[in-house]
């Protein structure tokens, strides 16, 4: 389905969550039931897996490739993660916040972070278990990680959700459309209050003579 873009320009939004909480789907879902909301195509050097779409899912790119739009300054932020790099494409990004979406980055807490260093104007928010014991079942139920790299990604999820705090926002993912629900409506409050801040500071600007 395509898209009208607004006129106003676009929110950054990053989420973050440990592996298997399901940020990945609750975004989509979000992107589904709000128009205005799109969800940025990181780039990768990790492999694509059975029914990944090069440019739909990621933009999988060699380490080569990689490494040459990094240092060329071609992503906002990038990150390596269990030996693969990440990162999310600039040009792409500002294109669709200046045609008026609200553009979703759903990033490790790692590159979170670079965002929030460079652009801390952005709307942090971290997508949590219902419990840790069902983002483990969740994990394997996914059946695409062998014991080692399950074991790995439950003792990284531990630190991430230390990381919680330095989020503005943390929505746990019971069901998917609550949580696209509490997702939207985090973007609407925030849009709203930063529109009011600004509102404000145009009545109590002093006038220049």
């Amino acid at each position: 389905m395509n898209k009208a873009p607004v006129m106003e320009y676009g929110s950054l939004v990053v989420v973050s969550g440990p592996s298997g909480v399901g940020k990945g789907t609750v975004c989509k879902r979000l992107c589904a039931i709000a128009p205005q909301v799109v969800l940025s195509v990181s780039a990768t050097t990790r492999p694509a897996r059975p029914r990944e779409q090069n440019g739909f899912h990621y933009h999988f790119l060699s380490r080569e490739d990689f490494f040459a739009k990094r240092d060329a300054g071609d992503f906002l932020e990038w990150a390596e993660v269990y030996g693969n790099f990440y990162g999310t494409l600039r040009s792409q990004a500002l294109l669709q916040l200046a045609a008026g979406y609200d553009v979703i980055l759903e990033i490790d807490t790692q590159g979170a972070m670079n965002i929030r260093a460079a652009y801390p104007e952005a709307i942090f928010v971290f997508i949590l278990p219902p419990s840790v014991a069902e983002l483990q079942r969740r994990i394997i139920s996914r059946a695409t990680e062998d014991e080692e790299t399950i074991r790995l990604r439950l003792s990284k999820a531990e630190s991430e959700m230390l990381l919680t705090k330095e989020y503005d926002y943390s929505i746990v993912n019971d069901t998917v459309d609550q949580a696209a629900a509490e997702l939207l409506a985090v973007i609407k409050r925030e849009k709203l209050r930063r529109a009011n801040m600004e509102e404000s500071c145009l009545i109590n600007r002093p006038l220049i003579k």
